[in-house]
């Protein structure tokens, strides 16, 4: 099973939680909140998403590092 696709979107979605929280210290603005309501059922799901996606990309270290160690 090819896992690039999924790799990108993860990445995709940390990027966007790491710019929001970004924005959240330096400005005390969350584009989230804003966008889709302050801890909404929207919001909710974008914040576990992007946790979700953070701990994905945290397993993907390993596999990245076993792909080091066969070349």
């Amino acid at each position: 099973m090819n896992s690039k696709p999924f790799d990108y979107t993860a990445l995709l979605v940390v990027f966007i939680g790491a710019v929001n929280w970004g924005l959240i210290a330096l400005f005390r603005f969350d584009l989230v909140a804003w966008l889709l309501g302050d801890m909404t059922l929207m919001s909710r799901i974008v914040y576990g998403l992007v946790g979700l996606c953070g701990l994905y990309l945290l397993c993907m270290f390993g596999r990245i590092r076993s792909i080091g160690e066969e070349e």
